[in-house]
C-alpha cells in the first residue's frame, strides 16, 4: 500500500489471490481496514465484503482493537516503561506530522504505552533499545513522531530524525493484532514473525 497504481502492491496481490481462489469475474472488492506506512512491516487488515469492512472499521474507530508493535530506537530509553501522550497535526506539504498544542487546528490526541524489552549496541558502541509498544490511538506516524520527539528516533527513519541506515525501510514492525471477527464475533489474534531483514542486520530478540 502507499505505492503508485502501476507498481506491485499488497492490495493488487490480494485481489488477484481472491479472484483466483474464488473464481471471481470482473472487479474484486477489497476493503482496506487498517494500513501500515510504506517503510513499516507487519499486519494489515483487509475485508472481502463491504459489511465486514464497515464492522471492522468501527472496531478501530472505537479503539477496541489491540495493536502491538516492536520498534528499535536510538539511545537507552529511560524510564524503561512508560506512556507517551501528545497532540499531533498533519503537515501536508512535507507529508509528515508534528507535535502541537491541544488547541491547534486539526490537532489529534496520540497515546501509546511502551516497554523496553532488550538493549543493543551499534557498531560504534552507541546504545539502542528495542521497545514493545501498545497503541491506544491509531494516528498517522504517531509512533514515529512520539519516539523521535523524546530523543529516540526509530532506526532508519530519516523523516523523523534518524541518521542510521536500516535494511528495507525502518525498524518498526506491527507485531500482533487482536480483533473481533465481523460476523462470527469471536476474538482473533494475529502475530507476524520477526522480519528476516532485521535478522540479517544482526538483530535477534532474546529467546529467538
Amino acid at each position: 500500500m502507499g505505492v503508485a497504481d502501476d507498481r506491485p502492491s499488497l492490495i493488487a496481490e490480494a485481489k488477484e489471490y481472491i479472484r483466483r481462489k474464488y473464481n471471481k469475474p470482473g472487479n474484486v472488492f477489497l476493503g482496506v481496514v487498517s494500513r501500515l506506512d510504506t517503510p513499516v512491516t507487519g499486519i494489515v487488515v483487509l475485508a472481502r465484503t463491504s459489511k465486514a469492512a464497515s464492522r471492522l472499521s468501527k472496531q478501530f474507530r472505537n479503539r477496541v482493537v489491540d495493536k502491538q508493535y516492536l520498534a528499535l530506537v536510538d539511545g537507552h530509553v529511560i524510564p524503561e516503561q512508560g506512556e507517551c501522550v501528545d497532540w499531533i497535526v498533519r503537515h501536508p506539504r512535507h507529508r509528515k506530522v508534528l507535535l502541537a498544542d491541544e488547541s491547534a487546528e486539526g490537532a489529534q490526541l496520540a497515546k501509546l504505552e511502551y516497554e523496553s524489552i532488550q538493549h543493543f549496541k551499534a557498531h560504534d558502541g552507541s546504545p539502542q533499545t528495542m521497545l514493545a509498544i501498545k497503541l491506544h490511538t491509531g494516528r498517522k506516524h504517531q509512533i514515529r513522531i512520539q519516539l523521535s520527539s523524546r530523543g529516540h528516533p526509530i532506526l532508519g527513519d530519516r523523516k523523523y530524525g534518524s541518521d542510521i541506515s536500516f535494511a528495507n525501510g525502518i525498524a518498526l514492525h506491527g507485531r500482533s493484532l487482536t480483533i473481533e471477527h465481523p460476523t462470527l464475533k469471536h476474538e482473533m489474534t494475529f502475530v507476524t514473525p520477526f522480519p528476516k531483514s532485521w535478522r540479517r542486520q544482526g538483530i535477534v530478540l532474546d529467546g529467538g
